[in-house]
């Protein structure tokens, strides 16, 4: 069931409407306020608007390379499962 969750960014009050619990919300929010006063603390821009997409671009960045690490995990992961029951059934023959 959605609820609506007050947040703050920037100094600006949005009120979220969610099905996630409320203190997940709420961390999403502080992050997202955290990305965007970091980019505005670095004098990349002094329009929020602008620092606010600035934000988005590195947090989109960092999820895509967490995302390449999780699927040469995953594949790491297949390729030793594939080798111990290559493993496994040569042990079983050599019985």
């Amino acid at each position: 069931m959605k609820q609506s969750v007050q947040v703050t960014i920037l100094g600006q009050q949005y009120s979220i409407r969610s099905s996630r619990p409320i203190d997940e919300v709420q961390k999403v929010a502080a992050f997202v306020d955290a990305r965007i006063a970091e980019v505005l603390a670095s004098g990349a821009t002094a329009n929020t608007m602008n620092a606010a997409v600035l934000a988005f671009l590195n947090v989109a960045g960092s999820y895509l390379e967490l995302n390449n690490h999780v699927d040469e995990s995953q594949q790491i992961t297949d390729e030793l499962l594939r080798l111990d029951d290559k493993l496994s059934a040569a042990l079983t023959v050599e019985r």
